[in-house]
């Protein structure tokens, strides 16, 4: 350990969590990885090894207490652009055939889909326009 400088002991650590980030994809390594370049730049600056571990023991803490809900919520978010079934609810459509909780036909998106009522009671005439709130396989669910 003489040969060496304990700013440098930190920087290969922090290389060393690096390595386990990229295998695994867990960013909790590259956080601790952050903590262990905090514990160099305070082993650099002359801090003492205790410094050094609790400055090394509180970044990585905080980074993983502020960092991993964020990424959580963040991660839980739905995406802004819709695509594919999900960008056609909520549109409206043009009833082709006269739409029931048996069955009929749409003209959503440009396209003809098969249809039926959410309202089991309720039937819509040719022509009427309607709001898709569900698509279920190839048939779209209309009120």
């Amino acid at each position: 350990m003489d040969d060496i400088d304990a700013w440098v002991w930190w920087l290969i650590g922090a290389a060393g969590l690096g390595i386990p980030l990229v295998v695994t994809a867990m960013p909790e390594f590259g956080m601790l990885a952050v903590g262990a370049v905090a514990g160099a730049v305070t082993a650099g600056l002359g801090g003492g090894v205790v410094l050094q571990v609790v400055v090394f023991a509180a970044v990585a803490v905080a980074l993983i207490a502020v960092v991993r809900p964020v990424a959580a919520r963040h991660r839980a978010q739905r995406p802004q652009l819709a695509t594919g079934i999900d960008a056609l609810k909520g549109k409206q459509a043009v009833v082709l055939e006269t739409v029931d909780a048996s069955g009929g036909r749409i003209k959503l998106a440009g396209e003809i889909w098969s249809a039926r009522a959410l309202d089991t009671s309720r039937a819509y005439a040719v022509g009427e326009e309607v709001d898709v709130v569900e698509i279920e396989g190839a048939t779209a669910i209309v009120v």
